[in-house]
């Protein structure tokens, strides 16, 4: 029995104690000077630059597919990836054993061609010379003349059909058709080749790889503040501490649309003279899109910083009696033209009204408002034992109820 009393006892003493030293934790830790509870941060005049980003991809400007129009096995490659080429140089070669057979079938559809066209013509001059001395009818004559111009026609068409054969004998040696680098080659040698409705691809070649482009897409937030010829700056993975530039050259007017979120193609221009950017790269793009050379800066932090009501200077005057809850002004609502930020005014903060410029999303411009430069306004609460005990004071006042 008096174990249980000595217990009771001991549980109430920790229940009524717990409150009062959270108190006076609380009162301890609000009783600091303001530096001590407060982040604080001056603000300044500065340079601010607003940038939009996006991902894309190296490409180079020109990107030629080298196909076929013939089918055929390949017999003999002569370029390899990354060879450099030269306009009209050859590629490779097809076997043209089947093709070699139709160029001559069809020399020789020519010149049976001729032969019929000789002895059309050798009738028509007998008939012309018979019907002069009335041994043949007119009817025959026009016979001959209508004959010689059928093998007048016959011998047009094995000549257009001998053309075609002897074309279609030519595309059997693929040619480079501009000058540039092979990034792609898509056959080996003893592939078959099948030239259909859709012609393979046999090679991809760069034609200037020391100039490229950048595919990138922005969002169409972001898209009216960019600009042709804008100056851009991007990095890649494979040179992560060094930045390159480019320029913006065509905004293209397709957007594209995935899961309800519209961003338009960038092209951006890039000198590339030591070859050092390969195709294929992805690269991160900053683009700068307004800038100001002396700005009155605010951290964001100060913008987003919230504090509890009674460290105001409406909060000290409703603790002194001296203001209630009604008499407040009322807290604006954040846009992105206006912001409230908070300035030590003796113990208490003061809410101070500004008008927002550009931001860097880490400062932002300040172009209105009784915002001053040199005053410190406030970022963030330091995190310490008052707040610690508060937490327990309110954990306990919990249990209590």
């Amino acid at each position: 029995m008096i174990s249980f009393l000595k217990k009771h006892w001991f549980l109430s003493a920790l229940i009524l104690t717990l409150p009062l030293a959270a108190g006076i934790a609380w009162q301890r830790y609000h009783d600091k000077p303001p530096e001590q509870r407060y982040k604080l941060e001056t603000v300044e005049k500065g340079e601010l630059k607003q940038s939009v980003s996006a991902n894309g991809t190296l490409n180079p400007v020109t990107l030629v597919n080298v196909g076929t129009q013939v089918s055929g096995s390949v017999k003999k490659l002569y370029v390899d990836f990354n060879s450099k080429v030269e306009k009209g140089q050859t590629l490779l070669e097809l076997d043209d054993a089947l093709l070699s057979a139709q160029v001559r079938q069809s020399d020789a559809n020519v010149q049976n061609a001729l032969a019929t066209v000789d002895l059309a013509t050798a009738n028509l001059n007998r008939a012309q010379d018979l019907f002069g001395r009335e041994y043949v009818s007119r009817q025959e004559l026009d016979q001959a003349v209508q004959a010689r111009k059928a093998s007048q026609a016959q011998l047009a068409l094995a000549r257009a059909q001998n053309e075609r054969d002897r074309a279609n004998h030519a595309y059997a040696t693929i040619r480079s058709p501009v000058s540039g680098v092979i990034v792609a080659r898509n056959i080996d040698v003893g592939q078959t080749v099948a030239a259909s409705f859709q012609t393979p691809t046999l090679f991809q070649i760069a034609q200037d790889l020391s100039r490229m482009q950048i595919d990138s897409s922005f969002a169409e937030a972001d898209i009216g503040n960019i600009r042709v010829a804008q100056k851009v700056k991007f990095t890649v993975d494979a040179f992560p501490n060094r930045d390159f530039k480019g320029e913006v050259r065509q905004i293209r007017l397709n957007p594209t649309n995935q899961q309800n979120v519209v961003t338009y193609n960038v092209v951006i221009s890039v000198e590339n003279p030591d070859q050092i950017l390969l195709p294929g790269m992805t690269s991160y793009v900053t683009i700068v899109v307004d800038r100001r050379e002396s700005a009155l800066l605010v951290p964001n932090a100060a913008l987003r910083f919230r504090p509890t009501d009674n460290a105001t200077e409406n909060g000290e005057k409703e603790k002194n009696g001296e203001g209630r809850k009604d008499d407040r002004k009322p807290r604006r609502k954040r846009d992105s033209t206006s912001g409230t930020v908070y300035v030590l005014q003796g113990k208490a903060l003061k809410a101070v009204s500004v008008n927002l410029g550009i931001t860097d999303n880490r400062n932002t411009e300040i172009t209105g408002g009784e915002l001053k430069e040199g005053e410190r306004v406030v970022t963030g609460e330091i995190q310490g034992n008052g707040n610690t005990a508060g937490a327990s004071k309110k954990r306990v006042q919990m249990r209590m109820f």
